[in-house]
């Protein structure tokens, strides 16, 4: 019988940095209303976002921070953008807030909290049909 060869594992060095996931939310126009509170929704994200499936897990590995109206999140494991999004928008009906903002992607690494923009126009012709 022929001897069985043993495979070995070869693990590549990661560089000390790795790869990292950015993504920012800009919460400005709500925040200058003060239809939103930036902290309390800083908050939310830290008590929310899962990690390896556990809620709450950020450890070093998640990082969320505020800068006046925008907050980053940060992570060293791979990160949804769309993940990000949902939080949001359960964070906006929680707080009966969905029906006048929206989530948008501003660019590939931002999204951006903007108004559901409802024309004038249609509102008067619906008054004048009845």
């Amino acid at each position: 019988m022929a001897p069985l060869k043993q495979k070995k594992l070869t693990v590549g060095k990661r560089s000390k940095k790795g790869a990292s996931w950015k993504f920012t939310l800009d919460l400005t126009h709500p925040v200058e209303d003060g239809i939103l509170d930036s902290a309390n929704f800083e908050t939310f994200l830290k008590e929310r976002i899962k990690v390896n499936g556990k809620i709450g897990n950020l450890g070093n590995i998640v990082q969320v921070g505020r800068m006046k109206n925008k907050i980053n999140v940060t992570s060293e494991k791979q990160f949804s953008k769309r993940y990000l999004k949902y939080l949001t928008k359960k964070y906006l009906k929680k707080n009966n807030l969905r029906d006048w903002l929206r989530v948008v992607a501003s660019d590939k690494e931002t999204y951006e909290l903007r108004y559901f923009q409802i024309s004038q126009d249609d509102d008067e012709e619906s008054e004048a049909d009845e």
